[in-house]
């Protein structure tokens, strides 16, 4: 398996006005608000909301906890399910890198699928 796109520490990041996190971004990040599944290893299917999306990862939030360093499976609506990393966590915000980034044309679908 290919390693996803990020270093440790898994640190929270803090999202806000003003933030200059995003200069530090390796993939353009689309905002979109859909809701998907997670399953981890364990085989527990709960639900998300994904809130942002880029080709190298995503950003969810969810009640349910996860780890940083956990590996899942991000399903979205008739696609297969997609293996990530949980990069950081921020009390039920999550960030996860794509185990193999995102084909272009599959973000973009994925991106005219949550404007829907």
């Amino acid at each position: 398996m290919e390693q996803p796109l990020f270093t440790p520490p898994y640190d929270a990041v803090a999202y806000g006005a003003g933030d200059s996190s995003d200069e530090s971004r390796q993939a353009l990040r689309k905002a979109v608000k859909m809701r998907a599944h997670l399953r981890d290893r364990g085989q527990t299917r709960f639900e998300i909301e994904v809130t942002d999306l880029s080709l190298s990862g995503f950003r969810a939030e969810t009640s349910f906890t996860l780890w940083p360093g956990t590996v899942v499976w991000l399903t979205l609506p008739g696609l297969a399910g997609l293996e990530a990393v949980v990069a950081w966590r921020d009390k039920f915000k999550y960030g996860c890198a794509f185990a193999k980034p995102l084909h272009p044309a599959v973000f973009e679908h994925i991106i005219a699928l949550s404007q829907r």
